[in-house]
């Protein structure tokens, strides 16, 4: 091989190298549904990752956490915002793995009762009904059910579960159609609770909480080099203020208002895993209440 082959080889190999981060990235986030709430809700977000990483993200808007996975395995997306339950299913259906976490405040699950029930410990709710919220919601559901169980309360077959809105859930509670919720506690006290003046502040009583819970994140297709998202993840933690102002700037994410932005690995989410075999689902493989 002469010199001058040498040489253009070289070159067109730094070329190919360059162009594979020239590209423009596809980006998703499961729980929003269009492209204009898309644009409204996270196109802050958006403006403030191009800014950091030098890279072009374009949204791709999709109806569900299945449609997601399947882009993600079609590679007609590469990178989704999702939340810890549905990591769980998208890894095992894709391969996908998590490149930064959104560490969100508070952010843990609660059993709450009426402090007049009489119910003083987890087995006092054996034979009982149980609100939970959205079926596979990790704060709302799986994290609930588990806290049961390390509680010594199986909760698939020692309760009846039912699953509702946060606030049938809180007006049932009240009502005392149901003995007990199990809830993402922060959003229930922002919410349903602190909107709720009917009833005075120690009208209920947490019966248990968990510990902080995996992150948000934002995860990475399988088929995206190593070294664009080694790129991205970088950028993002050495540029955190901006991209939290970015995540934030909407009312729609209050809920990382005093977030954080943390490297992260899949190990984090085996608590979540066990999350979903005490629940009865524990292959991993679909996505609960679709």
């Amino acid at each position: 091989m002469t010199l001058k082959s040498l040489l253009l080889g070289t070159a067109l190999a730094v070329v190919a190298a360059t162009a594979t981060f020239a590209e423009t990235w596809s980006i998703a986030v499961t729980d929003v549904e269009g492209m204009e709430r898309l644009q409204a809700e996270w196109g802050p977000f958006k403006a403030a990752l191009e800014a950091a990483s030098g890279e072009t993200f374009e949204f791709f808007p999709v109806t569900s956490r299945t449609a997601a996975a399947e882009a993600l395995r079609g590679e007609t997306v590469d990178f989704v915002i999702t939340g810890p339950a549905e990591y769980i299913v998208i890894n095992t259906l894709t391969e996908a793995t998590p490149l930064v976490g959104f560490g969100r405040p508070d952010y843990r699950c609660a059993i709450i009762v009426r402090a007049d029930a009489g119910i003083d410990k987890m087995e006092d709710l054996k034979g009982q009904k149980i609100a939970f919220g959205d079926i596979g919601s990790t704060s709302n559901m799986l994290c609930p059910m588990q806290l049961m169980a390390d509680y010594g309360v199986n909760p698939v077959g020692e309760i009846e579960a039912i699953f509702t809105e946060r606030n049938i859930a809180h007006e049932s509670l009240k009502a005392g159609d149901v003995a007990a919720i199990g809830i993402n506690e922060g959003s229930w006290i922002n919410s349903a609770r602190n909107k709720d003046d009917s009833v005075p502040y120690g009208f209920f009583k947490v019966l248990a909480r968990s510990g902080d819970l995996p992150n948000d994140m934002l995860m990475a297709g399988a088929h995206v080099p190593a070294e664009a998202q080694a790129k991205i993840r970088d950028a993002i933690i050495g540029a955190k203020a901006e991209i939290i102002a970015g995540i934030t700037a909407h009312e729609e994410n209050d809920k990382y208002v005093g977030m954080d932005l943390v490297t992260i690995e899949d190990s984090a989410y085996d608590i979540v895993r066990s999350m979903y075999t005490t629940a009865g689902y524990p292959q991993f493989d679909k996505f609960l209440g679709e």
